[in-house]
């Protein structure tokens, strides 16, 4: 099952919010609240927050075990721009754009996690099925070019 949360109108630039955000993508959800807080940036000070907001909502309002969550997606899109003036040289401004982002983080316990050992094995399981795999199709493959020369000889 699928739970989220959202930041709305967060006063970061979603460019600064998103640097840190995919660093959470797929990890667990305990172990990303651990690695935001280690994390000396306002943006993770955000992501943080709002990821402790989705695990309560699947604990609380879902009945989902906190341990089992992964952080499925952590969106950061673009929210609403102030505009500002700055005062230049020779009675000139120049705009300053202060910009907002909508902070979305998905936790879900449907996924499975893949680690370095399950990533190896399965490497490992692949490459037999292809060394397998290639003793087979050879003789077929010669049966059915052996089948073209004949149609061709016979043309």
């Amino acid at each position: 099952m699928e739970v989220q949360a959202l930041t709305r109108n967060a006063r970061m630039s979603p460019k600064k919010v998103r640097e840190v955000a995919r660093t959470i993508q797929g990890r667990m959800a305990n172990d990303a609240v651990e690695y935001l807080t280690l994390i000396p940036r306002k943006s993770a000070r955000l992501l943080a927050k709002t990821l402790k907001s989705a695990v309560a909502n699947a604990e609380n309002n879902n009945n989902l075990n906190v341990a089992s969550l992964v952080v499925k997606e952590a969106i950061v899109g673009e929210g609403p721009t102030m505009k500002r003036m700055m005062a230049r040289a020779r009675g000139s401004g120049s705009r300053i754009l202060k910009r907002s982002s909508h902070i979305r983080i998905v936790l879900t316990d449907e996924i499975k996690i893949e680690t370095r050992e399950t990533r190896k094995a399965k490497r490992k399981a692949e490459e037999k099925a292809m060394k397998a795999g290639e003793g087979a199709e050879k003789p077929a493959a010669r049966k059915k070019s052996q089948a073209k020369k004949q149609a061709k000889s016979k043309k």
